[in-house]
């Protein structure tokens, strides 16, 4: 993702701690898990898991141990352990026909990743990807906190498109996005523009579209940004319409970027429809 390693582990760190919030959950400990090649120096393992650290001290967790092994190529995450009571549990399968739909962070890291890598922006340029990846959704979900928030997940890997079908299919409801409505990192059309998507966005179609309508009138650039596999991506929540706005404000205070990004509606034809 980056080549500073401090930063990678945070950005790891990051990422894992984001499957508890996305369920409301309060992390407690986490493992360090590490791959590394002999050739990889010890000061840049130990900036790695010192990123990593960072994050979890951050969360209010604790690192309680952990796995090494030797690999080919550096890896780096957590497996996370967290606690929340049983009847205040947010799930991905329990969206209510008539929810507001509100993202956290903006959208394209994957695409700006992929653009730093071959030279198309500068790192000053992908700063603000870099900033996003690292800031912990522990501050949206405690935003959230008291508010009807009917269901939840984080938009990391499959995209925007296919975390919302998981909502969808899970809770037997369509999902409306409108895309003129979606927060972008600074530089992720334009790049999108370019082509520079992942091999991950081609797998991420492939598999998706069956399940989704897209308007004609959705650019290419911004349908590769609805299928682009997000790392430590934003919160998505389903929430009371009658409470959408008022979250959408205490939101901002944490996530200036926090946008309402669409509806629940009764299940039709497809799990999600794109609209311009």
């Amino acid at each position: 993702m980056v080549d500073d390693p401090f930063t990678y582990g945070q950005i790891a760190a990051a990422n894992a701690l984001s499957d508890l919030y996305a369920m409301g959950a309060e992390p407690a400990f986490a493992l360090n898990i590490l791959g590394f090649p002999n050739c990889l120096p010890k000061e840049m393992i130990a900036d790695i898991l010192g990123g990593g650290a960072d994050k979890v001290r951050e969360a209010g967790a604790v690192i309680a141990g952990g796995h090494s092994i030797q690999d080919t190529e550096p890896k780096y995450g957590l497996c996370v352990t967290g606690m929340i009571h049983p009847s205040a549990l947010w799930r991905n399968t329990t969206a209510r026909e008539g929810d507001v739909l509100i993202l956290t962070k903006p959208l394209g890291n994957g695409i700006t990743t992929t653009a730093v890598k071959g030279s198309l922006l500068t790192e000053r340029q992908f700063a603000p990807s870099v900033a996003a990846m690292t800031t912990l959704n522990k501050y949206a979900r405690d935003a959230a906190i008291g508010a009807s928030v009917h269901a939840c997940t984080d938009i990391t890997g499959f995209g925007l498109l296919g975390h919302a079908c998981e909502i969808a299919e899970g809770s037997d409801k369509t999902i409306e996005i409108l895309s003129g409505a979606l927060p972008l990192l600074p530089h992720a059309y334009d790049m999108a523009a370019h082509e520079m998507t992942s091999g991950g966005t081609d797998r991420n179609r492939e598999y998706y579209t069956p399940r989704v309508f897209i308007n004609a009138a959705v650019s290419v650039p911004m349908q590769d940004i609805l299928f682009d596999p997000q790392t430590s991506g934003g919160l998505l929540f389903s929430v009371a319409r009658e409470e959408a706005d008022d979250l959408l404000l205490k939101l901002k205070t944490v996530c200036s970027q926090a946008a309402i990004i669409g509806k629940v509606e009764a299940r039709g034809a497809f799990s999600v429809r794109v609209m311009p």
